[in-house]
């Protein structure tokens, strides 16, 4: 069951993911609001201040991690702009910190957002291992 619970929580992580024209991966911060259960951007927005000064206090460049990334949007018969961020995976896990604790959604992206973190940080190393032709 556990295992059910994690792989599907992968899967709805992986499918809100994007990858930008560069090939860098990036999630939107309204569609992560959804994943997370949080109703008002409002509330959503208080999490990612704390999740930006974390980011600032551990040395990292905000704009880096947190990218504006308005849209627009139809509101009844006229266009409106919204704002939205775009994410990176660090963004994300920082957010995911420092959302309410209280939601199971938020411990399974924090398990989430770590473990996907460590494999991208353990691919260079896995990589050079090949190359040097160790497993």
């Amino acid at each position: 069951m556990i295992n059910n619970l994690v792989n599907k929580t992968e899967k709805n992580f992986e499918s809100i993911k994007h990858i930008d024209e560069n090939g860098i991966e990036f999630w939107y911060a309204r569609e992560l609001m959804i994943m997370l259960e949080y109703s008002k951007w409002g509330n959503f927005v208080k999490v990612i201040d704390k999740a930006r000064e974390a980011c600032k206090n551990s040395n990292a460049n905000i704009l880096d991690h947190f990218a504006d990334a308005g849209k627009m949007v139809k509101a009844g018969v006229a266009d409106k702009k919204i704002s939205d961020l775009k994410l990176t995976r660090y963004a994300c896990y920082l957010i995911a910190q420092n959302g309410d604790s209280r939601k199971k959604t938020i411990a399974l992206a924090q398990t989430y957002f770590a473990v996907q973190t460590r494999k991208q940080e353990l691919k260079p190393i896995i990589m050079l291992g090949r190359l040097l032709g160790k497993p």
